[in-house]
């Protein structure tokens, strides 16, 4: 168990937990050398950030670690953009040099050479969903050594990562703990809001690679997690899925740790509308795949949110009405209630939903193909988006893919 300890003054002290369930793991290094608890430092150093929130701070004090000062800057960095739609929604009008300061009472440590046994194998988030599906999907046809990665078990993962092919021994499972206080605190009049839930799952899913030897930890997150939610400005809900995070995510993990594993996004060259077609095809997931936020505990679609209007529509081009009734139970495109997210998803507002959507273009593309006009559907269907951190030994897998998605049919 991972425990960490926050305290703000006047409001009190926060103790969130994190389990790693060992039992079916083969541990390659030690969980606890000096490399594992200072990964273990930098994953409290993400959570700390829902906690700070209550109150927004102006200073962090750090007593269990250090930081110099262009690792400060890496932190605020994620912090200040990862925070972009909490200040957008709180209405907190700040900067990046003013929001925060940071300091550490802890000296630097000599640094020593890091040991790093690798078990030549890939570890792969699973969200249930059809981006994480289409992933396995390719790992399935490469024939790489992976194993799967949760965040709190539900049932979607589990029942995607089956369908894939891969058996429950092939799942690390985690289970992460908010401090109860937090809810309470969050119910009364304290600041709330969006935080950059994807970097606690890079750093746990960084400490578990390291654990098991894995020289890859493979993310399932498109070029369309670029675009802002707020268009003009660069506030953006999915910022931690973004390709400029997982730029500096990778400096990261190589300046402060000089560990040999790689963070990447296997989808990076695609967008929201290129893995719609590609899973559309995959029909073994259809009826075990979700990715309605609200509906996820109870495993469901709640059929009211934009998230699972965005999936409807990003689909609706390439299957039938009936396939798509047997996966969401109605036409969501024809309800009145949710004619308000179809206009925010389509960029007739000022703002898309603060959720992990997709672009305007492919909103907009899918809707006309429905209406018949294909042409820009097509247009982005044979894009590749050259910005990724792609290994040399990804790419065939991913080219196939693209032949597939760009072939008009």
């Amino acid at each position: 168990m991972l425990r960490f300890v926050f305290s703000i003054d006047g409001l009190g002290e926060f103790s969130p937990t994190t389990i790693i369930d060992t039992r079916n793991l083969t541990l390659r290094n030690a969980l606890d050398s000096p490399l594992a608890q200072d990964l273990v430092f930098s994953l409290g150093l993400v959570e700390l950030i829902s906690y700070w929130k209550c109150v927004c701070p102006p200073e962090i004090v750090v007593h269990c670690g250090h930081l110099n000062c262009d690792e400060i800057d890496w932190w605020k960095r994620l912090w200040y953009h990862g925070l972009g739609e909490f200040f957008y929604c709180n209405e907190i009008a700040t900067n990046f040099d003013d929001f925060v300061r940071v300091r550490c009472e802890s000296p630097m440590l000599p640094r020593t050479a890091n040991k790093f046994c690798s078990a030549n194998l890939a570890l792969v988030p699973v969200g249930g969903g059809k981006d994480s599906c289409v992933s396995l999907h390719l790992f399935s046809e490469a024939k790489r050594n992976l194993m799967g990665f949760t965040v709190n078990d539900q049932l979607a993962r589990n029942e995607t990562f089956a369908a894939a092919g891969y058996s429950p021994e092939q799942m690390l499972r985690t289970h992460r703990q908010i401090d109860p206080m937090l809810l309470r605190v969050n119910a009364q009049d304290y600041f709330n809001g969006h935080t950059p839930f994807s970097a606690i799952v890079a750093f746990l899913g960084l400490f578990c690679a390291y654990l098991i030897g894995a020289d890859e930890l493979v993310l399932s997150n498109e070029a369309s997690a670029n675009e802002p939610s707020v268009l003009g400005t660069d506030v953006n809900h999915q910022y931690s899925k973004s390709y400029a995070f997982e730029c500096d995510m990778n400096a990261y993990i190589q300046r402060r740790f000089a560990l040999p594993i790689h963070y990447f996004s296997l989808l990076r060259p695609f967008s929201e509308l290129q893995i719609a077609k590609k899973f559309s095809a995959l029909t073994h997931y259809h009826d075990v795949f979700k990715s309605c936020n609200v509906g996820s505990k109870k495993n469901v679609w709640c059929g009211n949110c934009a998230k699972c209007l965005f999936v409807y529509l990003m689909l609706a081009p390439f299957l039938s009405k009936a396939d798509l009734k047997e996966i969401f139970g109605e036409n969501l495109l024809e309800l009145a209630e949710l004619s308000g997210e179809l206009q925010a998803l389509l960029g007739q507002t000022a703002e898309k939903p603060f959720e992990c959507v997709g672009t305007v273009e492919e909103a907009q593309a899918a809707f006309r193909a429905l209406n018949g006009d294909t042409s820009l559907m097509q247009n982005l269907l044979a894009q590749w988006n050259a910005e990724h951190n792609l290994p040399p030994a990804f790419l065939s897998i991913t080219e196939r893919m693209h032949n597939y998605v760009s072939t008009v049919t």
